[in-house]
């Protein structure tokens, strides 16, 4: 073990992160790695998308060291006001897992981060707490220990803020997530702007309104664009499980307090719970009734999902196909199809019924479409495009990996388009 870590910390990491909006090149840097169990890890990285460094903790499987087997991977969120130890220091998440065949990566967040790239009135850049999670820790995780490093070998799970960033993530990153399971999330911030920018944005992170996401008057597409609420429709094939108590006094494990704070979590978690419904995605909805913001539920909670979680990474899900994906990025990457807009402002596009045969695509502007190797490398086709102004077909030739480069320009309506090899 030690001469892994002394030569982890003597090199330098280049990933290529493949995770969104297609390769990045990240380099990250393992400052230390300090055993606290035979299991617990505390890792400190040197993070270009944060611009600083910040910690987490690895909870390995037993018997890691003298093994040669590949293990799934839980990422496991915190919440507003917490950090990377709150679920070592307040749940019994070493000693639940500690028969499972199961890496447990405890990432930091920041206090009121909300998992996103912030806004930064405009000027973008650092933290890139997305960026971070998805293109520089999950690649980071799956060269430095045997993880099974696919979309069957990964789910992520939050409480409250993390409960967002769970749902926020896979559905921005369907692709790289079997299941997610949130924990009293705030899962629908159309209902109350306030309550992130004015309880967790400003009080906990200390910044100007429209930090994080703009001012929602005037940024509200890049509030929606991570809104777990508006981007349910990108879940279909993921396993969802949906935790929360009413807020209401009378619950078992905390002296039957009143929680205010959970009952604002609780009508988020319905609304998307209501929203998954009329999409006839399928979800377990647990709500419990009485009971507040508090850990007795989350550890309750962690107890139950991860016998689920354990299940389907025995037995995962196919990725769906055809599938479909929203998203207001401008660039955007899904099971390895490549999208890239030029417009004039940010807007939800949306690529649907993408299979062999050829695919729909709702958005304005000019878009670079790269699929993904699904087609016979080199191979002609013929690619037939149908809106609102008629009929057009075209030439394509897929290249060495089966794949077709193709550019479409759309004016605010949906263009069929049908791909056929020609013989």
């Amino acid at each position: 073990m030690y001469r892994r870590l002394i030569k982890s910390m003597l090199v330098t990491l280049f990933i290529i992160g493949l995770y969104s909006g297609g390769p990045v090149e990240a380099k990250v840097k393992l400052v230390s790695d300090t055993p606290l169990s035979e299991r617990l890890h505390d890792i400190v990285l040197d993070s270009p998308a944060l611009g600083k460094q910040t910690s987490l903790r690895i909870l390995l499987p037993k018997g890691y060291e003298d093994s040669n087997e590949t293990y799934p991977v839980l990422y496991l969120l915190h919440g507003c006001c917490g950090d990377y130890k709150a679920w070592t220091a307040r749940t019994d998440i070493e000693q639940v897992t500690e028969d499972l065949p199961l890496i447990v990566v405890m990432p930091d967040a920041g206090r009121g981060a909300s998992y996103s790239d912030w806004y930064n009135q405009g000027a973008y850049g650092p933290p890139e707490w997305e960026k971070y999670h998805i293109n520089e820790l999950i690649p980071w995780v799956e060269q430095q220990y045997r993880a099974k490093g696919s979309r069957e070998g990964r789910a992520v799970a939050g409480l409250s803020m993390g409960g967002f960033g769970t749902m926020s993530y896979a559905a921005r990153h369907p692709d790289l997530f079997v299941a997610a399971a949130s924990f009293s999330g705030v899962l629908d911030t159309n209902l109350d702007p306030d309550f992130l920018e004015k309880t967790i944005f400003q009080n906990q992170e200390k910044v100007p309104p429209g930090t994080v996401w703009g001012e929602r008057e005037t940024k509200e597409i890049i509030w929606r664009s991570h809104n777990p609420w508006d981007l349910a429709e990108n879940l279909e094939g993921v396993d969802l499980a949906i935790h929360t108590g009413n807020g209401e006094a009378g619950g078992p494990l905390d002296g039957g307090m009143d929680s205010p704070v959970e009952r604002t979590c609780y009508r988020m978690s319905t609304s998307f719970h209501d929203r998954l419904e009329e999409l006839n995605i399928p979800h377990i909805w647990d709500s419990y009734g009485p009971g507040s913001h508090t850990w007795g539920y989350w550890q309750r909670d962690l107890h139950q999902t991860l016998p689920r979680f354990m299940r389907i990474f025995n037995n995962p899900p196919k990725a769906p196909v055809p599938f479909s994906y929203k998203s207001a990025e401008q660039a955007f990457s899904i099971y390895d199809w490549q999208v890239e807009f030029e417009r004039e402002e940010m807007e939800f596009a949306k690529l649907s019924n993408v299979s062999t045969k050829g695919f729909d695509l709702t958005g304005s502007g000019k878009a670079k479409i790269q699929t993904a190797p699904w087609f016979t490398p080199n191979g002609h086709y013929q690619v037939k495009v149908k809106g609102a102004g008629g009929t057009k077909v075209m030439k394509s030739t897929a290249d060495e990996k089966g794949r077709l480069h193709l550019e479409l320009t759309s004016a605010e309506n949906t263009l069929s388009v049908s791909i056929k090899q020609k013989k």
